[in-house]
């Protein structure tokens, strides 16, 4: 990776993590990314952030992913 790459990242607060999982649950998210129109990325992030505010009773935090569509 480049440095341009890492001071975008610095700039907009976002890490970036390697994530292994199966075939099949990277093709269910896949699809379930399409239905909700956003990328598998803007899916994950989504999905992470919602079981964060899940398991801090629902509060939000304004950095933890929100409801952004099409995000990546």
């Amino acid at each position: 990776m480049d440095g341009i790459h890492n001071k975008d990242n610095a700039k907009n607060g976002r890490k970036q993590v390697p994530l292994r999982i199966s075939a099949q649950l990277y093709a269910e998210l896949e699809r379930w990314a399409e239905d909700d129109f956003r990328s598998l990325n803007g899916q994950i992030e989504y999905l992470l952030a919602e079981c964060v505010r899940r398991r801090r009773g629902g509060q939000a935090s304004p950095s933890d992913g929100g409801d952004r569509h099409g995000s990546d």
